[in-house]
Order: C-alpha cells, then sequence, then structure tokens
C-alpha cells in the first residue's frame, strides 16, 4: 500500500522563497507541495479548492500579515500551520505571537550557503514539515495579557547566586514541536524557589533570546537563554541557544553549563541527548530529567542514561503532547519513572526538590 503523502501549501510574498521550498519539501518523498500563494488572500482561493495537510506561513506580507491569516486559520478550519521566519532577531517577537495563536512550530527561511547548511536545512524543514502533519492542533482560545510581575525586586537589587541557597539538585527538559506553550504552562507552575533547570527546545537560531525573554515576563522564576559558564542554581532557567549545544557541567557543589559547537546530534543542535546524557555524568541521582511533546527520539536514550545513573525520569503523557513522539521512544525505552499530563509535571518537580 502505498503511503499518502503530506500535501503541504507554501504561503510566502518572494518568488524566490515559493520555489526554494517547493523545491526542498518536494525532494522528500512522503511530502508534496499542492500549491503556493503570495499572500492569504490567494491561500484562501487555493483553500476552497483542496484543504492542505499542513501550512508554511510567513509573517511579513503585503494585504494581510501572517498572524491575522494564522488567527483566522485557527479560528474558523484548524490547520497545522509552520511558521516560515527569516533570521532576523527583531521578527522572533512576533513569530513566537503565532505559536501561542496556535501554529505548530517555527523553521528558518532556507538561504544559500554551504553544502552542510543547506542539507541541514532542507531536512530540519522536512522533518518539521512531518512533525506538523501529525501534530493534534487545538483552537487556541485568547489569554488576557498579564501584567508585570513586581516585588521587592522593583526597588532592591536581585542577590547575585552568591546569595542564593545553594541545591544540588537540578532539572533537566528536553522538548520539540509543541513545547514552546508545553514549557510555558511548565513554567508559570513552578514556585520562585524551584530547583536550578536546564532546557533544551528545539529552536531556530536568534529565537531562543526572545522566547526566554517572553517567559522571564511570566514566571515567578528567572528564565534566560544560556551562555558559556553560566551558573544552573536555584529560581533559574537556562535554555539553550538555537543552533549551540548545551551541556550540564559540574565544579564542586557548583553546576554549570557549556555552550558549543558541534555535529547535529539525533538531527538536532541543540539536542536534548547531549544534555541529558552530560547531566547523568555530572548529576547523576541528583537529577530529574523531562521528556516533552516532539517528533522523532532525540532524548530518549539520554533519558535512559539519567535513569541508569539513578536520576528520576518523567514523560509527558500521548493525551497532552502535541507530537508522542519523543516521549513515545524514552517510555518504550524503559527510560521513563513515571508518565505524567503537562498539568502534573510543575507538581512534580516540586516534590522532587523537596524530596
Amino acid at each position: 500500500m502505498v503511503e499518502q503523502k503530506i500535501r503541504v501549501l507554501v504561503v510566502d510574498d518572494s518568488a524566490v522563497v515559493r520555489e526554494t521550498l517547493r523545491n526542498i519539501l518536494d525532494s522528500d518523498p512522503r511530502i508534496e507541495v499542492m500549491a503556493t500563494a503570495s499572500d492569504p488572500f490567494v491561500a484562501a482561493e487555493r483553500m476552497r479548492e483542496e484543504i492542505p495537510d499542513v501550512i508554511t506561513l510567513d509573517i511579513e506580507m503585503p494585504r494581510m500579515d501572517g498572524l491575522t491569516f494564522l488567527r483566522r486559520i485557527m479560528t474558523q478550519h484548524p490547520i497545522p500551520v509552520v511558521i516560515c521566519s527569516s533570521l532576523a532577531e527583531e521578527g522572533a517577537e512576533t513569530s513566537l505571537r503565532a505559536l501561542e495563536f496556535g501554529a505548530v512550530d517555527i523553521i528558518t527561511k532556507p538561504r544559500l550557503g554551504g553544502k552542510r547548511f543547506l542539507e541541514e536545512s532542507r531536512q530540519a524543514l522536512c522533518d518539521t514539515v512531518k512533525a506538523a502533519a501529525g501534530a493534534r492542533v487545538r483552537p487556541v482560545s485568547s489569554r488576557p495579557e498579564v501584567a508585570p510581575k513586581l516585588s521587592a525586586d522593583a526597588v532592591l537589587a536581585k542577590p547575585t547566586h552568591v546569595l542564593t541557597e545553594t541545591t544540588e539538585k537540578v532539572v533537566m527538559i528536553g522538548a520539540s514541536t509543541g513545547g514552546t506553550e508545553a514549557l510555558r504552562e511548565l513554567l508559570e507552575a513552578l514556585p520562585a524557589d524551584s530547583p536550578g533547570i536546564a532546557i533544551v527546545q528545539h529552536m531556530p537560531e536568534n529565537f531562543t533570546r526572545a522566547f526566554a525573554g517572553r517567559l522571564d515576563k511570566l514566571c515567578r522564576i528567572d528564565v534566560k537563554e544560556a551562555e558559556n559558564n553560566d551558573t544552573v542554581f536555584g529560581g533559574r532557567a537556562l535554555i539553550a541557544p538555537g543552533n549551540r549545544h548545551m551541556l550540564l557541567k559540574r565544579s564542586g557543589a557548583r553546576y554549570y553549563v557549556e555552550v558549543k559547537d558541534g555535529p547535529l546530534v539525533c538531527r538536532h543542535r541543540p539536542s536534548v541527548d547531549v544534555l541529558f546524557r552530560s547531566a547523568a555524568r555530572y548529576a547523576g541521582k541528583n537529577a530529574l530529567g523531562i521528556i516533552m511533546t516532539g517528533m522523532g527520539d532525540d532524548g530518549a536514550r539520554g533519558l535512559l542514561e539519567m535513569s541508569e545513573a539513578g536520576a528520576d525520569t518523567v514523560a509527558q503523557d500521548e493525551q497532552t503532547c502535541v507530537v508522542f513522539g519523543m516521549p513515545q521512544v524514552a517510555i518504550k525505552l524503559g527510560a521513563a519513572d513515571r508518565i505524567l499530563p503537562l498539568q502534573s509535571i510543575a507538581p512534580a518537580v516540586v516534590q522532587f526538590a523537596r524530596k
């Protein structure tokens, strides 16, 4: 039986980008570009003839911007949408809003580069579209604006980590497709005195800083994009920068991260496996590993190594995953001590901290 191809509608105002995306996606035997559109109005006409399985959508377009079109799609006929954005950092905040409005993932527009860059871009784009095709897309209800969190810190300077109570416990989190919103929900629910956290979320370069900044405004813990040698301490979460691996290291009682270049691992950079394996080596039983929504198997073997080193391990359950890929593989390997719905993971972190 011939497997039915994933039908994709490419929406972008650049003819060059539309043609490039078509060529890349059509090179995958599981994907077929059913049509391209120069703006949302043309896309709407195409969709009257045939509903695609996945839409790749530009943000900045004439006549109607991508965010407005996305909100209409999610209100009227929810379809997996992948935002195709430039690498410009100033556009990262808008792209992250698209994830809140229901987009499945963000990819960067392909550009000219070396052979290795083009191959990695092709692989990432095709993998993202295939993950989106199997994603659970839900209509997104509007969220109220969050008032800035104010405390005595608004007047007093924040203490350095030297003044923060030291803890040996650390939490390692890995996520991919659907992870941005899942991480927001998880981190928002954590108290300010949570253990130090290190996170790998598969996300393009230049988007992780904006993502971390947005989470920092919403959460009681501090959230920042990791820099080399940053300390992992209570009340702080570090997010691996896009296109860089992040490892947990230890010097005496101090945990810190190493941010470095390197080859793709499990088809990703940053890789969850890299973070988890380093945690197994340097934190052992003092760590909690959490694997969340995402396509593929990145992190599954690393979580198994953490478990074998004595760490507590958790996998997100199928019902609350946008894509039940990474957790499913981890569960099949026997790497997860517990399988929990998203809303139960924050309480598990609190329980781990108090154990």
